[in-house]
């Protein structure tokens, strides 16, 4: 999946325009850019933990002469999944369904329907 067809599934989930979803997504991604770039961990409770971690300066080699050379150091970005998140990629758990905020389930439309039918 890619930026664009993100952007459309959660336009169509949500029911709101691609383009205030692309908006919303961008700001979010600027935000954890800004905040790892500033050491801070984002912590998503169920989803997972963005963090930066340093590398320390070590030795390669360069494939083509195998001469030794010397790899800085470096500050990478690093994500580690959250525990509900593991659970739903490895089948321990289904994904729950999506309502957006201010829409009745249809679940409960047809539990309402079914239980009203058989006091008839």
């Amino acid at each position: 999946m890619n930026r664009a067809e993100l952007i459309s599934e959660i336009a169509e989930l949500t029911g709101q325009p691609k383009t205030e979803v692309g908006t919303t997504l961008t700001g979010i991604l600027h935000s954890i850019t800004g905040s790892l770039s500033k050491g801070e961990k984002i912590t998503l409770v169920g989803f997972g933990t963005f963090e930066r971690r340093n590398r320390q300066a070590r030795t390669g080699r360069n494939p083509r002469t195998l001469a030794p050379l010397r790899i800085p150091s470096s500050r990478v970005p690093a994500f580690r999944a959250g525990q509900e998140l593991k659970d739903v990629v490895d089948g321990r758990s289904k994904l729950k369904s999506y309502q957006a905020p201010g829409t009745k389930s249809s679940a409960k439309k047809s539990a309402t329907k079914a239980s009203k039918a058989k006091k008839r």
